[in-house]
This record gives structure tokens, sequence and C-alpha cells, in this order.
């Protein structure tokens, strides 16, 4: 049969050739020992250095994608023995393989104060490149949580304070049942600060050697925020909600520092890089705050913090 794909007459040698989003049914760990089946999205790219060839073998890397990627979880071996066998598949004409995996990972929840359980669904990104300088792996996901503002805080504060004062103000002596019952009304909370949903967009290089958790991840970013989105919600557990607002009033600065120190302390990231987006309700815009894994010697303006982690799109020409 012929194989135009062999013919030479468009040579030349390519960054990267290969297929994007191949829909996969396959398992992801999920913490302490339990897996779950998702619908996984699967760039597959490989280098073309023969400056005498057309194309690369696609269907190739699909076999392989459909063999490697099923029942067993998919982890750092998993995607080193996949890329390795990329490279195999296609040895005459590539030195560099890449794989970009998107999922959708649902966690279990337990409400903040009832006996009642949902699910936290959240967006990862697995990207692996293979060459000549090894293997290098990112991992990117989104958490959502709620924000209160500090300064809407104070105001509001200072506004009932002063309708606190001017209510008592003919009283020489005000009895605590009185004060109780100003507080429970709603002339008792005169104003309320302004909160909005948030978003945390985290990406990290795992630590060589080391294999990722996204579980443990997410787990160790919501807990440095204090205050994420809920599942089921009753009374109780939206009372617990709104005493968790008050107590992790953050502006986006805040937030980004409280993420960026919960990950700094953990040894199995080489790498990170967090934006932290407070979607306003004050304003129409939003309010955004950058940070990344701390370097000595390293300024807070240098290129790389300025453009960030690598673009989530179609892959560059770097390892």
């Amino acid at each position: 049969m012929p194989d135009v794909a062999a013919d030479s007459a468009s040579s030349g040698p390519l960054a990267w050739v290969g297929m994007e989003d191949i829909l996969i049914p396959m398992r992801v760990a999920t913490g302490h020992g339990s897996t779950q089946q998702v619908i996984g999205h699967v760039d597959a790219f490989v280098n073309l250095f023969r400056d005498d060839q057309r194309g690369i073998h696609m269907s190739r890397l699909y076999r392989l994608i459909d063999e490697y990627l099923g029942d067993t979880p998919f982890d750092t071996h998993a995607l080193e023995q996949l890329l390795q066998a990329f490279l195999q598949s296609h040895h005459e004409l590539a030195d560099r393989a890449r794989l970009r995996l998107r999922f959708e990972q649902a966690l279990r929840r337990k409400a903040l104060r009832s006996d009642h359980h949902g699910w936290r669904v959240y967006p990862v990104t697995i990207e692996g490149t293979l060459g000549p300088r090894g293997l290098d792996v990112t991992v990117a996901t989104t958490v959502t949580y709620s924000s209160t503002c500090p300064a809407s805080a104070a105001l509001a504060r200072q506004v009932a304070r002063q309708h606190f004062d001017a209510h008592f103000s003919s009283s020489a002596q005000i009895s605590g049942s009185a004060a109780s019952a100003w507080l429970g009304s709603e002339l008792g909370m005169p104003a309320t600060p302004h909160a909005q949903r948030s978003v945390a967009h985290v990406w990290i290089r795992p630590a060589r050697g080391a294999a990722w958790d996204v579980a443990a991840l997410i787990d160790r970013i919501e807990a440095s925020l204090g205050t994420p989105v809920q599942t089921i919600v009753k009374r109780q557990d939206e009372q617990a909600f709104a005493l968790a607002n008050g107590r992790n009033l953050m502006f986006c600065e805040d937030a980004a520092r409280r993420v960026q120190h919960a990950l700094d302390a953990d040894d199995s990231i080489a790498d990170f890089h967090i934006r932290i987006v407070h979607e306003e309700s004050l304003h129409p815009h939003n309010a955004v705050a950058h940070a990344r894994k701390e370097r000595k010697g390293l300024s807070g303006s240098s290129r790389e913090y300025a453009n960030g982690p690598r673009s989530s799109g179609a892959p560059d020409s770097a390892d």
C-alpha cells in the first residue's frame, strides 16, 4: 500500500507533531489508596528531527495511548513508560516526546457541621516531556473558594459600632439582654462586608523522583485558604461557612501568600506558580495576584515570574 507520509517532497524538521483531544477512559488516584475512572483528554506529540521525512506515524501514538492508559492508575512511572514507548515507536524520527492529559477529579467532601457529604470536582492538567535531558513533569489544578474583603469588614464593623452607639446613646446603663437583643435583630447588622467567589490556579513541578498526588495538593491548598466552596449545605453548615469567612478575611495578596507558604513547605514540590483571582462583587473587574516558589537571589520582577508557567495550550518547542 502507498505511504505518502514517507514522501520527502515536503521536508524539514518540526518541533512537535501529533494529535490533540483524544478521549480515553482511564484511572487516577484519589488518595488513601483509592482510584476512580475518569475521561481523559489526551494530547500526544513527538518532534520530527529528520529533514527528509514528511510526517510521523500518528496511529502508533494512538495505539500506545490505548494500551498504556487503562485500568492501571496513571502515575509518574506510567507517564514515563508511555513517553518512552512514543520514542521507541519513532526511534528513526524523534528524540523528544510530550503528553498533556486533562481530566476532572472528583473528591468526596463532608459538610462543615452536618453529617452529609457531596462531590467537588476539580480540573487537572498533567504534562510530561521526555527528551535528552530526561523527564519533566508538571501538574496544574484550580481550587475555588470564598474571600471576604478585610477593608470592607472593617468598614462594616465601624458602621455597626456607630449604629450601636446611636441606638443606646440615651441609656445611662446598657443591660446585657438589651444589647444581645439589638445584636440579634436586623439593626445589629446594618452593613455587611463584601465577599466573592475566588479561584486559585496552581501549577507545580514535582521534585525529581517524587510522585504527584493531586488529591493531597488540593487538600493542602484548601487548608491554607480556609474557605473552600461547599457541596451540600444545611443551615448549620452555612453558619459554619460564614464563621470560616469571618476568621479568614483576605485580599488576593493574602491568599497568594497563604498558598505560597503552604507549597514552599512541601519538599516534594520543586517549583510552582500561583495565580489568585478574586472575582470582585464590589467592582466589575477582578483582583489578581501571582506568586511563585521563593528562591534566594532571584528578583520577583524576573522574566520567569512575569511570564508565569507555560501555557496549557499548544505545546511550545522547548523540552
